[in-house]
């Protein structure tokens, strides 16, 4: 049950969270950032599902794919602090 909630709902947080971190971090137009943000979401979104399956166990699965989308946290606020608008 663990394995199917790390694929799922928090395999698409994290992805989700990475998208906002890329649109606002790459150096492109806003247009363009977002658009290779969601295109990179989605495979970040399929990689954590399938290592969610793949992993030794659920916990383990579940404490990689928490540090994976901390870093995008991270990420996303420090852009925040940064000040791009």
């Amino acid at each position: 049950m663990l394995r199917i909630a790390v694929a799922l709902p928090i395999g698409y947080g994290v992805a989700t969270l990475w998208a906002m971190a890329l649109s606002r971090t790459l150096p492109m137009t806003r247009a363009a950032a977002t658009t290779t943000g969601m295109l990179v979401a989605f495979v970040i979104c399929a990689v954590v599902a399938m290592w969610a399956f793949a992993a030794r166990s659920g916990v383990r699965a579940l404490a990689i794919t928490t540090v994976f989308g901390g870093a995008a946290v991270l990420s996303l606020w420090l852009s925040f602090l940064g000040g791009r608008p």
